[in-house]
């Protein structure tokens, strides 16, 4: 049928061409409109035109929406026969087209073009935004959406919106829970093919770099950019290079409109605009508590298993976190990298600087409706709170005593464990409590940093200048003793001592 098609079209064009004007006829445009009139098929839908019938018909099927090419294997339909005959290459597993630098193999000759631009470095899609360079057409045009904030992929379900598909259909498994992705080996499930292969690999052993990959890694290598002027780090990709500078120069690119806060790297600046939305897009499945970050959600899960997987290898402690312990190890090396520019106080975490900070300035932004106190802080304001609410949420394992504070409740079980964590590096005498440490090795250093403003005395601790300060605040101390001078009792009988006298007559 169709080669009886194509020959009737070839006779057509032959039978034109021997009617081709010569010098008798009115000119060469009329030959060209009588040409097209005869071989050219066009489109009622959108005027889009084919010299081949069949052409025309297969077209057709993208206005109607017909697929009448299915997949025996899986369901799936097709508008096209050769696109039936692709996607069989998934199930067969045949992958025909080979890349001769590497001999990875392909299933789509497309796909071999694209990977082969690894090999050659040729990047011919260029951003004129940024000046990034894509290997693909597709590739630039889902980097354009960076800079344009286009999100064309909507979750029918919650309504989030993505840049691009891919992004999409894994944000759709959170709602639906699908893991199809089973490891045979412990039964681990996961929501992706890739997710499960790299997992795979900690039972099989494997190190994915055959002798193939190797000689293309040493040849990828060779192939670095130019490193970077300042302090020499090398780059594979041009942009990540481009990002790196910032560090030298500070130029912070990505502005939050919310608050005009900027950023170094986009990334940064979307997990900052989740503060403003409020969004928590990871959802412990044990509490249902949720959060900004998945890595917070991670550090949390370990408080349902219990994990604590990072020692200190100086006192035993473990911590759920690298990064708690490395903040942990220096209460041993006394390191305090961070220091206050205004007065020199050095502290070992930064958080703790900040905090300081407001000392200075003088900001206390957080109140408390109950009683008008201000904080420096919203967790300092929480703390507080406790007070007036009674809540103490932190209970004592051995003997349930509870406290509102958790730094109090380690304190605490300290009496039941006998631990005693700090030592001093003088007598190496032991504490249970950092503080006492701090107070006792004043000892040795016979630094007295509470000093009286009004006689000048100094003091090691500052309960006891609190005590030195009642002296000033009696007028005519008699000859009792300090301590029951400032007893709350004995100020009470004195106070009642005084209303009691009669007053005197006139």
């Amino acid at each position: 049928m169709e080669k009886s098609e194509e020959s009737q079209e070839l006779s057509e064009v032959e039978e034109i061409y021997h009617d081709k004007p010569g010098e008798d006829s009115k000119t060469e445009k009329t030959f060209v409109k009588k040409l097209i009139a005869k071989i050219f098929f066009p489109c009622t839908q959108c005027g889009k035109s084919f010299t081949n019938k069949q052409h025309l018909v297969d077209h057709m099927r993208v206005h109607t929406g017909e697929k009448p090419y299915t997949c025996d294997q899986c369901g799936k339909s097709f508008t096209y026969k050769k696109s039936l005959k692709s996607h069989m290459r998934i199930h067969t597993g045949e992958k025909p087209f080979t890349c001769d630098q590497c001999g990875k193999s392909f299933t789509y000759k497309e796909t071999l073009k694209s990977h082969m631009s690894i090999h050659t470095g040729e990047k011919p899609f260029t951003c004129d935004q940024c000046g990034k360079s894509c290997s693909r057409g597709s590739d630039l045009k889902k980097h354009l959406r960076v800079h344009t904030k286009e999100k064309p992929y909507s979750c029918s379900l919650c309504g989030k919106c993505f840049s691009q598909l891919q992004n999409l259909h894994r944000h759709e498994k959170i709602h639906t829970d699908v893991r199809v992705h089973v490891c045979f080996h412990c039964g681990k499930t996961f929501s992706s093919a890739n997710r499960l292969k790299l997992h795979q690999r900690i039972h099989t052993g494997e190190k994915p770099c055959s002798k193939h990959d190797k000689t293309f890694l040493k040849k990828r290598r060779t192939k670095k950019f130019s490193p970077c002027t300042q302090c020499g780090k090398s780059f594979t990709n041009k942009q990540h290079l481009v990002d790196h500078m910032r560090v030298h120069t500070g130029e912070k690119p990505f502005m939050c409109d919310q608050c005009g806060k900027s950023f170094t790297q986009s990334s940064n600046l979307k997990l900052h605009v989740r503060i403003h939305t409020g969004e928590k897009p990871f959802t412990c499945d044990q509490c249902g508590k949720s959060f900004t970050h998945k890595e917070s959600l991670k550090s949390h899960m370990w408080i349902h298993s219990g994990e604590k997987p990072f020692t200190c290898d100086q006192c035993g402690k473990s911590c759920s976190r690298r990064s708690d312990l490395k903040k942990h190890l220096r209460v041993h090396t006394k390191e305090k990298p961070h220091s206050c520019s205004l007065c020199g106080k050095s502290f070992s975490q930064l958080q703790y600087l900040h905090r300081h900070e407001k000392i200075h300035t003088d900001v206390r932004d957080h109140v408390c409706f109950q009683c008008g106190k201000t904080f420096i802080s919203a967790n300092s304001l929480k703390r507080h709170w406790r007070i007036h609410s009674g809540e103490k949420p932190y209970k004592c394992s051995h003997c349930d005593k509870r406290f509102s504070h958790s730094s109090n409740l380690r304190k605490h079980e300290r009496i039941h464990t006998g631990e005693k964590p700090y030592v001093c590096s003088h007598c190496d005498k032991r504490f249970s409590d950092s503080g006492q440490l701090r107070n006792h090795e004043r000892i040795h250093s016979r630094e007295k940093p509470h000093t009286c403003d009004q006689c000048g005395e100094s003091f090691t601790v500052k309960s006891h200048l609190k005590i030195h300060i009642k002296i000033h605040a009696v007028e005519k101390p008699d000859h009792r003793s300090l301590k029951s001078l400032t007893t709350r009792k004995h100020l009470e009988r004195e106070n009642n001592e005084n209303m009691s006298d009669p007053e005197p007559a006139e």
